[in-house]
């Protein structure tokens, strides 16, 4: 691939801050997309990645070829609510399995192939941010669908307004990815369903949210006026991305790695993603917007590194008709996603949408493809459905 100068480097990154204007990309002898491989020590009945007619995709275990089209936000506590709790006990008998299979149902007759994070936004206040529990190895089974999983190795989430930013050179630091790669991958390495692990969502490298600045960005911004700087920035994501990998492939040899699920609105240094590259497999983003958005930022990254890129994260919120009605809720709007969808399809990096629903409307994100009274708004289903079709048959083609 042609090494960007300086000037063209620039050009480029008009759309992002000042403390991501940074040197050309320069692409390391380890670089995945150089060697022609993942980071996988194996493959074989895995998914895994490759580029076929100038196209990256998914690749199945079975070796056919897979554009990912996920849900976000699954969790079930939605409906043990006081007021809805009936639902939970008379219609799933107080059952994870049984629930599961409504979900699975669901998913599947609405066109979607994958689970995406499943953790869902439990409160969202000033001191207090937080995300319901991961699925356990049990729950995916009875899930049954191919799904992606998150790894709590840091909490420098660009929602994080509780926890200090960590030490990545720290002897703690490595412990930590030890036990939570033990603890999660040791139980999933053998899953064929497993698509790969997400890290961070939206970390915080040299941005802040109003809520977090407290305890400011990863690393100061104002060092990457000098080379110096840039350096130590290199070295310390190089340092993370390392760490974390190496604890994956201690007890999982067999799936993709995603790494950070990056703020693709927010100033986001290419030291960053280059210290990346030899260590996943996959940049995952987070971009909320119209279809001109998620263009022109998930398509800058996938043209500067031709690396399969994944939007992680992503819709167009839609009102509902009647918004005093209680069987009434938001969802996402289905015609914008069709048109972000459609630009994906034209995007040859992009491996997958996974849509950020939720599941089911809880009560803080107060938005999902079912209400709080587990009732679908049909209209937008439908919408939905047609889109999730129509690039299941442009897949297949």
């Amino acid at each position: 691939m042609e090494t960007l100068s300086r000037r063209n480097f620039l050009r480029h990154t008009s759309a992002l801050t000042a403390a991501a204007l940074v040197p050309r990309l320069l692409h390391s002898s380890q670089s995945i997309a150089a060697a022609g491989q993942t980071t996988q020590i194996n493959a074989k009945g895995f998914f895994t990645i490759a580029k076929r007619n100038g196209r990256w995709w998914f690749i199945t275990p079975e070796g056919k070829q897979f554009f990912s089209v996920g849900l976000n936000h699954i969790d079930s506590a939605t409906l043990r609510y006081r007021e809805n709790a009936h639902i939970w006990r008379d219609k799933y008998d107080n059952s994870m399995e049984k629930w599961l299979e409504q979900v699975r149902e669901d998913l599947r007759n609405w066109g979607f192939n994958t689970v995406g994070w499943v953790q869902e936004v439990v409160t969202r206040e000033d001191l207090n941010h937080r995300h319901s529990r991961n699925f356990t190895f049990e729950e995916y089974q009875w899930l049954d669908m191919p799904y992606c999983h998150m790894l709590p190795f840091v909490d420098f989430h660009q929602w994080e307004v509780e926890t200090k930013n960590p030490d990545f050179y720290s002897k703690g630091f490595e412990q930590w990815c030890d036990y939570v790669a033990r603890a999660h991958c040791g139980r999933l390495a053998d899953d064929p369903k497993l698509i790969g692990y997400f890290y961070c969502d939206c970390p915080t490298w040299v941005h802040i949210r109003k809520d977090n600045t407290w305890k400011g960005p990863l690393f100061d911004p104002d060092k990457l006026k000098s080379q110096v700087g840039r350096k130590e920035l290199t070295q310390l994501a190089g340092r993370y991305y390392k760490v974390t990998h190496d604890a994956i492939r201690r007890y999982d040899k067999n799936h993709l790695i995603f790494g950070d699920r990056y703020e693709a609105k927010a100033a986001l240094p290419e030291e960053v993603v280059r210290a990346a590259i030899p260590y996943v497999d996959i940049l995952s983003f987070q971009c909320f917007g119209r279809a001109e958005v998620v263009n022109e930022k998930l398509g800058y990254w996938g043209k500067l590194t031709d690396r399969p890129v994944l939007l992680a994260d992503s819709s167009v919120s839609a009102k509902a008709h009647n918004p005093g009605d209680p069987n009434e809720h938001r969802h996402p709007d289905p015609d914008a996603y069709g048109e972000v969808m459609r630009v994906l399809r034209d995007m040859p990096q992009c491996v997958g949408y996974h849509l950020c629903g939720a599941y089911l409307a809880n009560r803080v994100r107060g938005r999902g493809l079912r209400g709080e009274q587990d009732k679908i708004d049909v209209e937008a289903i439908d919408g939905f459905t047609r889109v999730n079709r129509e690039t299941t048959r442009w897949m297949r083609e």
